[in-house]
């Protein structure tokens, strides 16, 4: 029923994109824009695209069902999309202020996210409630490549975020950022540097020994008192009822 639903939206949605899907084709940054639909795909798990037509539907997909796509196109189609805006409204809530962003920027659910930065690289990934912005008037931040920036965090003033970093669940950066480095807490500090590879499974964290983690769980001993776990020395039924 859900997907007959989608379908069917799609279909209503198709006629108001096709000038959407001309501005694509007509558009300086087009390999760009392809390069976006084909990372959005894979990180949502859609079908990988086999020719310029599966592409054309996966754009008709993200523009209907992905609000914070329809931002990052019409920031790459410029002024020639302010016509067409209003028949595929963008999200209210995302704001990009970016001259200069790569290839391969996916946003994960951009409410109240504000982006002002000098640049963005390629393969980065925001996540929502992000604030990237102005210290000043003039100063603000330029972000690396595949970068991962994790709901709620801040990154502020004329910092540089380095290449394959990550930014923790509500971190504040006040300071550059090195290569490889994660960062959690406020002020943000450094938890080490790892090599992790760009795409869609890349992790924030080294992967967890489950194995591990279940012998430690079976060898550790109940705690007493715990309201998952039998009272201990508890008095017998027939002792708490009147005699």
């Amino acid at each position: 029923m859900h997907r007959s639903f989608q379908r069917l939206r799609l279909v209503i949605s198709a006629p108001r994109l096709l000038p959407h899907i001309c501005l694509l084709l007509a558009s300086d940054n087009r390999e760009i824009i392809q390069d976006d639909i084909d990372y959005w795909s894979e990180t949502l798990c859609l079908k990988d695209p086999r020719h310029d037509s599966h592409r054309i539907r996966l754009f008709l997909l993200l523009m209907t069902f992905q609000p914070e796509f329809r931002n990052l196109f019409y920031l790459r189609t410029g002024k020639a999309a302010w016509p067409f805006r209003w028949m595929c409204p963008p999200l209210s809530s995302l704001k990009i202020d970016v001259p200069h962003i790569g290839p391969r920027l996916f946003i994960q659910h951009g409410d109240s996210t504000f982006i002002s930065a000098e640049s963005i690289g390629a393969n980065c990934w925001i996540g929502r409630h992000i604030v990237i912005g102005y210290s000043n008037a003039t100063d603000c931040p330029t972000i690396g490549n595949n970068v991962r920036i994790f709901p709620g965090a801040r990154i502020i003033g004329k910092v540089y975020v380095g290449d394959n970093s990550t930014i923790g669940l509500n971190t504040v950066v006040l300071d550059n950022v090195p290569p490889g480095v994660t960062l959690l807490g406020v002020p943000g500090r450094s938890l080490g540097s790892f090599q992790r590879p760009p795409g869609r499974r890349d992790t924030a964290l080294p992967p967890i020994d489950r194995t591990q983690a279940a012998n430690r769980c079976a060898d550790a001993e109940p705690v007493t008192g715990s309201p998952l776990s039998p009272a201990v020395n508890s008095p017998p039924s027939s002792t708490l009822g009147p005699s």
